[in-house]
């Protein structure tokens, strides 16, 4: 339960205090192994490196999985058809999210089909629920439709498109 109430927390408290909280057990871990500060500094710093890639490989597990519900609701629409999406997200990393999507435009020919699609992510706030619009594209890989847009370098909405 005090794990599930940690890891329901803000994202970055989570990402920087898991990294920092295993460096620090780290640079204690090596300091009473080794006598030497710059080991023991070392040995924590990579213990810390590698505890917030693994929350960052998390958090993309998550983001695919968002991105995964959006592309699979899209997928069978015609253009102008809106559609419900959800997940709900069974480790709480982050919250589960939900919203509506409508394709705007289908392209491509053959077994190379894609669509562009606009969805909302809907949030319950203390002032109300609120609505927020992005932007992306599927495409159909087999009997599947997957997530087309490429990552921005830039956070938009905790890195989902």
């Amino acid at each position: 339960m005090a794990a599930s109430l940690l890891l329901s927390g803000c994202g970055s408290l989570l990402t920087e205090g898991s990294a920092d909280l295993a460096g620090i057990t780290g640079a204690a871990v090596a300091g009473a192994v080794t006598n030497s500060a710059a080991g023991a500094a070392a040995i924590g710093l990579g213990v810390r490196s590698i505890a917030g890639e693994g929350v960052r490989y998390a958090e993309r597990r998550v983001h695919r999985t968002e991105q995964d519900a959006i592309a699979q609701a899209a997928g069978p629409l015609e253009p102008g058809t809106v559609q419900a999406w959800s997940v709900r997200h069974t480790v709480p990393i982050e919250d589960s999210k939900a919203g509506q999507v409508v394709v705007s435009r289908a392209f491509g020919a053959g077994t190379f089909r894609c669509k562009e699609i606009v969805f909302s992510v809907d949030t319950a706030t203390r002032q109300g629920p609120q609505r927020a619009f992005y932007t992306a594209s599927i495409c159909q890989d087999g009997a599947t439709w997957r997530w087309a847009s490429a990552e921005p370098s830039t956070d938009r909405w905790g890195g989902l498109q």
